[in-house]
Protein backbone atom coordinates (compact mmCIF):
# COMPACT_ATOMS: atom_id res chain seq x y z
CA UNK A 1 0.00 0.00 0.00
CA UNK A 2 1.54 3.70 -0.79
CA UNK A 3 2.75 5.47 2.26
CA UNK A 4 0.46 8.48 1.23
CA UNK A 5 -3.24 6.56 0.70
CA UNK A 6 -2.52 5.14 4.72
CA UNK A 7 -1.70 8.68 4.98
CA UNK A 8 -5.18 9.26 4.19
CA UNK A 9 -6.71 6.98 6.29
CA UNK A 10 -6.27 3.59 4.67
CA UNK A 11 -6.34 0.30 6.27
CA UNK A 12 -4.56 -3.02 5.08
CA UNK A 13 -4.76 -5.87 7.74
CA UNK A 14 -1.96 -7.15 7.00
CA UNK A 15 0.10 -4.03 8.03
CA UNK A 16 -2.63 -3.41 11.20
CA UNK A 17 -2.29 -4.20 14.43
CA UNK A 18 -4.95 -3.71 17.04
CA UNK A 19 -3.82 -2.55 21.31
CA UNK A 20 -6.05 -2.92 23.63
CA UNK A 21 -4.98 -0.10 26.53
CA UNK A 22 -5.50 -1.32 30.34
CA UNK A 23 -8.89 -1.89 30.31
CA UNK A 24 -9.56 -3.19 34.04
CA UNK A 25 -11.90 -3.89 36.40
CA UNK A 26 -10.65 -1.91 39.13
CA UNK A 27 -11.65 1.36 36.85
CA UNK A 28 -15.39 0.35 36.15
CA UNK A 29 -16.86 2.86 38.89
CA UNK A 30 -14.42 6.05 37.60
CA UNK A 31 -14.37 5.90 33.79
CA UNK A 32 -17.08 7.35 32.24
CA UNK A 33 -19.03 5.09 29.79
CA UNK A 34 -16.89 2.10 30.87
CA UNK A 35 -19.41 -0.35 29.71
CA UNK A 36 -19.42 1.34 26.11
CA UNK A 37 -15.87 0.65 25.73
CA UNK A 38 -15.90 -3.18 26.66
CA UNK A 39 -18.83 -3.61 24.13
CA UNK A 40 -16.30 -2.01 21.59
CA UNK A 41 -13.17 -3.86 22.84
CA UNK A 42 -15.02 -7.30 22.73
CA UNK A 43 -15.88 -6.01 19.02
CA UNK A 44 -12.69 -5.31 17.90
CA UNK A 45 -11.45 -8.88 19.62
CA UNK A 46 -14.09 -10.31 17.49
CA UNK A 47 -13.38 -8.83 14.38
CA UNK A 48 -9.15 -9.40 14.34
CA UNK A 49 -9.97 -12.76 14.48
CA UNK A 50 -11.84 -12.51 11.12
CA UNK A 51 -9.13 -10.26 9.39
CA UNK A 52 -6.28 -11.98 11.22
CA UNK A 53 -5.51 -8.79 13.01
CA UNK A 54 -2.75 -9.10 15.98
CA UNK A 55 -4.23 -7.96 19.13
CA UNK A 56 -1.93 -6.56 22.13
CA UNK A 57 -3.66 -5.62 25.41
CA UNK A 58 -1.80 -3.67 28.27
CA UNK A 59 -2.26 -4.05 32.55
CA UNK A 60 -0.86 -0.83 34.17
CA UNK A 61 0.25 -2.44 36.91
CA UNK A 62 -1.80 -5.19 37.78
CA UNK A 63 0.07 -6.03 41.10
CA UNK A 64 -1.75 -3.00 42.21
CA UNK A 65 -4.85 -2.42 40.09
CA UNK A 66 -6.03 -5.99 38.80
CA UNK A 67 -6.39 -7.33 35.90
CA UNK A 68 -8.19 -6.91 32.51
CA UNK A 69 -11.96 -6.98 33.10
CA UNK A 70 -13.50 -10.80 32.74
CA UNK A 71 -15.83 -8.80 30.64
CA UNK A 72 -13.35 -8.63 27.89
CA UNK A 73 -12.45 -12.11 26.34
CA UNK A 74 -8.60 -11.87 25.68
CA UNK A 75 -7.88 -15.44 25.08
CA UNK A 76 -7.19 -14.84 21.88
CA UNK A 77 -4.79 -11.79 22.23
CA UNK A 78 -1.62 -11.99 20.83
CA UNK A 79 0.41 -10.31 23.89
CA UNK A 80 -1.47 -9.29 27.05
CA UNK A 81 1.70 -7.06 29.33
CA UNK A 82 2.15 -5.65 32.09
CA UNK A 83 3.61 -1.87 31.87
CA UNK A 84 3.95 0.96 34.67
CA UNK A 85 5.24 3.20 31.83
CA UNK A 86 1.88 4.90 30.80
CA UNK A 87 2.18 4.54 26.88
CA UNK A 88 1.52 1.07 25.20
CA UNK A 89 4.84 1.48 23.04
CA UNK A 90 6.70 -0.17 25.69
CA UNK A 91 10.56 -2.30 24.77
CA UNK A 92 8.00 -5.28 25.43
CA UNK A 93 5.57 -4.40 22.90
CA UNK A 94 7.86 -2.91 19.78
CA UNK A 95 9.85 -6.24 20.08
CA UNK A 96 6.63 -8.43 19.07
CA UNK A 97 5.34 -5.55 16.94
CA UNK A 98 8.70 -6.28 15.17
CA UNK A 99 8.11 -10.04 14.79
CA UNK A 100 4.21 -9.95 14.47
CA UNK A 101 3.79 -7.61 11.88
CA UNK A 102 7.18 -6.68 10.28
CA UNK A 103 5.23 -4.47 7.77
CA UNK A 104 3.43 -2.68 10.38
CA UNK A 105 1.48 0.80 9.01
CA UNK A 106 -0.90 1.67 11.33
CA UNK A 107 -2.07 0.72 14.43
CA UNK A 108 -6.20 0.78 15.40
CA UNK A 109 -5.74 2.12 18.90
CA UNK A 110 -8.63 1.51 22.06
CA UNK A 111 -8.95 1.64 26.07
CA UNK A 112 -8.43 4.27 28.25
CA UNK A 113 -8.00 6.51 29.98
CA UNK A 114 -7.81 8.81 26.84
CA UNK A 115 -6.35 11.77 28.38
CA UNK A 116 -3.18 9.61 29.67
CA UNK A 117 -2.27 6.53 28.22
CA UNK A 118 -3.75 6.52 24.97
CA UNK A 119 -2.98 9.77 24.32
CA UNK A 120 1.09 8.98 25.34
CA UNK A 121 0.91 5.98 23.33
CA UNK A 122 -0.26 8.01 20.21
CA UNK A 123 2.35 10.12 20.49
CA UNK A 124 4.84 7.34 20.63
CA UNK A 125 3.71 5.48 17.78
CA UNK A 126 3.63 8.83 15.50
CA UNK A 127 6.98 9.51 16.46
CA UNK A 128 7.79 6.17 14.88
CA UNK A 129 5.94 7.06 11.58
CA UNK A 130 3.08 4.35 12.48
CA UNK A 131 -1.07 5.84 11.50
CA UNK A 132 -2.94 6.00 14.50
CA UNK A 133 -7.09 5.20 14.25
CA UNK A 134 -8.34 5.87 17.95
CA UNK A 135 -11.51 4.48 18.32
CA UNK A 136 -13.40 7.56 19.82
CA UNK A 137 -16.24 5.03 20.54
CA UNK A 138 -13.99 2.97 22.19
CA UNK A 139 -12.18 5.34 24.67
CA UNK A 140 -12.80 7.25 27.47
CA UNK A 141 -11.73 8.87 30.98
CA UNK A 142 -12.98 9.73 34.29
CA UNK A 143 -13.73 12.88 33.18
CA UNK A 144 -15.49 13.68 30.08
CA UNK A 145 -13.86 17.17 29.33
CA UNK A 146 -10.79 15.23 29.45
CA UNK A 147 -12.02 12.84 27.06
CA UNK A 148 -12.95 15.42 24.90
CA UNK A 149 -10.27 17.20 24.84
CA UNK A 150 -8.19 14.19 24.18
CA UNK A 151 -9.68 13.46 21.30
CA UNK A 152 -9.16 16.90 19.81
CA UNK A 153 -5.01 16.94 20.56
CA UNK A 154 -4.56 13.38 18.98
CA UNK A 155 -6.72 14.87 15.82
CA UNK A 156 -4.42 18.31 15.92
CA UNK A 157 -1.03 15.96 15.64
CA UNK A 158 -2.05 13.84 13.44
CA UNK A 159 -4.21 10.77 14.49
CA UNK A 160 -7.66 9.59 13.17
CA UNK A 161 -10.61 9.85 15.50
CA UNK A 162 -12.94 7.25 14.34
CA UNK A 163 -15.33 4.50 15.19
CA UNK A 164 -15.29 1.04 15.32
CA UNK A 165 -17.32 0.80 12.83
CA UNK A 166 -15.64 3.00 10.15
CA UNK A 167 -12.54 0.97 10.94
CA UNK A 168 -14.19 -2.45 10.33
CA UNK A 169 -15.39 -1.11 7.05
CA UNK A 170 -12.13 0.49 5.99
CA UNK A 171 -10.97 -3.15 6.46
CA UNK A 172 -13.18 -5.05 4.31
CA UNK A 173 -13.73 -2.47 2.02
CA UNK A 174 -15.73 -4.50 -0.31
CA UNK A 175 -19.70 -6.50 0.29
CA UNK A 176 -17.55 -9.54 -1.24
CA UNK A 177 -14.73 -10.02 1.70
CA UNK A 178 -15.55 -13.27 3.10
CA UNK A 179 -15.84 -11.74 6.54
CA UNK A 180 -18.74 -9.27 5.34
CA UNK A 181 -21.55 -11.07 7.31
CA UNK A 182 -19.56 -11.68 10.63
CA UNK A 183 -18.27 -8.29 10.08
CA UNK A 184 -21.99 -6.70 9.36
CA UNK A 185 -23.92 -8.44 12.30
CA UNK A 186 -20.85 -6.91 14.45
CA UNK A 187 -21.97 -3.69 13.59
CA UNK A 188 -25.85 -4.37 13.54
CA UNK A 189 -26.26 -1.53 16.11
CA UNK A 190 -25.11 1.68 15.46
CA UNK A 191 -22.22 3.05 17.24
CA UNK A 192 -23.36 4.75 20.40
CA UNK A 193 -22.83 8.47 20.85
CA UNK A 194 -21.39 9.25 24.44
CA UNK A 195 -19.57 12.09 23.30
CA UNK A 196 -22.24 14.43 21.50
CA UNK A 197 -19.68 14.87 18.93
CA UNK A 198 -20.06 17.34 16.04
CA UNK A 199 -17.11 18.62 13.30
CA UNK A 200 -17.26 21.85 14.84
CA UNK A 201 -16.42 20.28 17.94
CA UNK A 202 -13.39 18.34 16.68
Amino acid sequence: MARNIVKLGALEAQRTAFLLCDVQETFRPHVKHFGEVVNVANKMMEAAKHFKIPVYVSEQYPKGLGHTTKDIDVCNAALVYEKTKFSMYTPELQERLKKDVPALETVVLFGIEAHVCIEQTVIDLLNENISVHVLADGVSSRSLMDRGLALQRMQSIGSFITTSENVLFKLMKDKNHPAFKHISKLNKEPTVDTLGYTMSKL
